[in-house]
């Protein structure tokens, strides 16, 4: 299933030039009730992107039919189902569309904080912004420091990044909100 949806990035806006933008992640397995003895159960947690404009709907009934046809294969899961559960974020497929006022008050923030053009990326992760844009219609952005390995056990952030990014926030603010004069 994440192969084909990967193929499926061919004429999605944004997504048609990069090489891996749907990624499964299985982040939890649990099973068995001891050590010893062969599993009776086993439970995965996955996540799992998809595109802009996917209902997720149509996404958790396209995961179910791979599943089922998956099991109809082998002959202990043809007999025992898996059984499947959609739970914590479930959420549309989402792209923050550039060219905004507010991307460019903070490209003019950015530029005068760091001395460098503000740079825009594509991610197939979860954005915070999703949730503002889709579902209260707040225009949102997503603006943060250079880190590394995102939700990886070894994440990490750059520190003189942040100390950078607060100044361009700081200056973002001042533009957007105003300021007036200390009494």
């Amino acid at each position: 299933l994440e192969a084909d949806w990967n193929e499926r990035r061919h004429g999605v806006t944004h997504f048609e030039g990069e090489e891996h933008p749907i990624n499964l992640n299985i982040g939890r397995i649990e099973g068995g009730d001891w050590a010893s003895s062969v599993p009776a159960w086993c439970r995965l947690d996955c996540r799992i992107a998809i595109y802009p404009g996917t209902h997720a709907e149509d996404a958790a009934r396209e995961i179910e039919a791979a599943v089922s046809g998956f099991a109809r294969q082998d002959r202990f899961l043809a007999n025992n189902p898996p059984r499947l559960t959609f739970n914590g974020f479930f959420a549309e497929g989402y792209v923050l569309e550039p060219g905004s006022e507010a991307e460019a008050v903070l490209g003019r923030a950015h530029q005068g904080a760091t001395g460098e053009a503000l740079q825009g990326f594509v991610t197939a992760g979860y954005l915070d912004t999703r949730v503002h844009s889709l579902y209260d219609q707040v225009p949102a952005l997503c603006y943060g420091p250079i880190s590394h390995n995102i939700h990886g056990f070894d994440e990490r952030v750059s520190l003189a990044s942040v100390k950078r990014i607060t100044t361009a926030m700081a200056l973002f603010v001042a533009e957007w909100c105003g300021v007036e004069p200390c009494r």
